[in-house]
């Protein structure tokens, strides 16, 4: 017997909500009830005048279980709308990671030359540390931070992904 194996891809939504108390954790709810993972999420209010807030939750799952996702999402009612970035169109995500490192000597010098690559900022800096403000592509943030850990890693902070459909018209 063959047993296929299905492909796991990573999927951004973005989800407009009612911005009242309980509907994060509604939302929440619906992917730790089923077992879904979430690998990012950010929730910001994104209209004063209507009082709606966006919920970007990135995730990871078969074709099937993404469908899934995507049609128990549209059926919670605080959610207006409700859209898979990654397949709706064209769009841009951006995470930011705070990066703290401590050394002396060649170290410190290796990561100033290694967040000049990266086009990462120094936002602190002591006689002993750096923390290091980075803005990109989640798999950007992973290989900074990867290559800062030889260094003298001690400490990482990021948002999550913030993702927005590119040309005219909106969620």
């Amino acid at each position: 017997m063959t047993t296929q194996k299905q492909e796991i891809n990573f999927h951004t939504f973005a989800v407009l909500v009612n911005n009242e108390p309980g509907v994060l954790s509604r939302v929440i709810g619906l992917f730790s009830g089923r077992g879904y993972n979430i690998e990012s999420l950010t929730v910001a209010r994104v209209d004063q005048r209507d009082n709606l807030s966006r919920i970007t939750i990135v995730t990871s799952g078969t074709a099937q279980i993404i469908a899934q996702i995507r049609a128990q999402l549209d059926r919670l009612v605080p959610v207006h709308s409700v859209s898979d970035m990654t397949t709706d169109g064209p769009h841009v995500d951006r995470e930011l990671a705070l990066v703290k490192v401590e050394g002396e000597g060649e170290p410190r010098v290796e990561s100033l030359r290694i967040a000049d690559i990266f086009r990462a900022r120094v936002v602190d800096s002591t006689n002993k540390s750096f923390v290091f403000e980075i803005v990109g592509r989640s798999r950007k943030l992973d290989a900074f931070i990867e290559l800062m850990e030889p260094l003298g890693l001690v400490d990482v902070s990021r948002t999550g992904v913030a993702a927005i459909s590119r040309g005219t018209g909106s969620l």
